[in-house]
């Protein structure tokens, strides 16, 4: 097969059109473990590392239902380091006052310390952290749209951005994770991420390349997006979820109070559909459907139709 031929997911997905807005998995803890290796497919549990630790390890990620990750800088970051390997646990707080507890590593038996900082408090102040899927080794375009990304931010922002394995949604490359923000911003290149990225760390989020809020389901996640695209970007807590009813089984309506631009209370009604099936990433060969979401309607109030 010829290059020319060669099938690539993020390439196929903007030429169906797929939407971005409603695609953010599901989560508010992340744990974040450096390996300057390379990456396995499988990521972490395809690390040589102690089984003992390992199954420790993922057995407290299951219980704090959180992402595990590895994570190691930029290539040009990375050749010059020569500190101790870190490890992270970072937790969405609804509050805003977001946690982080961060750690080292140079034994399999001190990533143990990753199971004690699920249940600390973890530290507020820190800046978020700037995560860039490049897996190439799970999925071709994640690694040929990502690097550029991550290199693009880690000039404009360093010591924030990590390069990071598989984050969900190889067909959005490249894919960037604010965590413990929890936001997820995908189909970008490296002008459109460098301009998400600091809107976003100067409180300003963008509907373009919005895949959605983390803490909120994908119906939410697209009531949110909708919001931001019809009265203009606003801080990650502007816009808080009130109610969502289900009208009928792909139907929703989802009411937003809101903080920022526009009016104080939104109802915006979501449909549903389930698209063809598809290949949706570059290394399965396996044809999948997945869940389209649209907006049908905002209303400021009953019978206010904005739109």
């Amino acid at each position: 097969m010829t290059a020319a031929e060669r099938f690539f997911c993020a390439d196929s997905a903007r030429t169906r059109g797929d939407a971005l807005a409603g695609t953010a998995p599901h989560g508010v803890v992340w744990i974040l473990v450096e390996y300057r290796g390379g990456w396995p497919p499988n990521g972490f549990d395809g690390l040589d590392l102690d089984p003992e630790i390992k199954a420790l390890v993922y057995a407290a990620a299951q219980a704090a239902r959180a992402r595990v990750l590895l994570i190691r800088r930029h290539e040009r970051a990375r050749i010059r380091d020569t500190t101790a390997q870190r490890w992270a646990v970072l937790r969405h707080d609804g509050t805003g006052a977001h946690r982080q507890h961060w750690g080292t590593w140079e034994r399999d038996a001190d990533l143990a310390g990753i199971v004690a900082g699920l249940d600390a408090p973890g530290e507020t102040g820190r800046p978020p952290v700037v995560l860039v899927c490049t897996h190439g080794r799970h999925d071709t375009c994640c690694a040929l749209r990502g690097r550029p990304v991550a290199a693009a931010l880690s000039e404009r922002l360093p010591g924030q951005v990590w390069e990071c394995t598989h984050v969900g949604g190889d067909r959005f490359a490249a894919s960037v994770v604010v965590a413990p923000d929890g936001v997820y911003y995908g189909g970008l290149d490296d002008t459109t991420a460098v301009t998400a990225v600091e809107e976003h760390l100067a409180g300003r989020v963008h509907a373009e390349n919005l895949r959605g809020y983390t803490d909120l389901f994908p119906p939410q996640q697209v009531a949110v997006a909708a919001a931001l695209r019809r009265f203009g970007p606003a801080g990650r807590h502007d816009h808080t979820v009130l109610d969502t009813v289900r009208r009928q089984e792909h139907r929703w309506s989802v009411r937003l109070a809101s903080r920022g631009p526009g009016p104080a209370l939104l109802d915006v009604e979501v449909s549903a559909r389930r698209t063809p099936s598809y290949q949706l990433t570059c290394r399965g060969r396996a044809r999948s459907s997945f869940v389209a979401y649209e907006v049908t309607a905002i209303r400021t109030g009953p019978g206010d139709p904005t739109g």
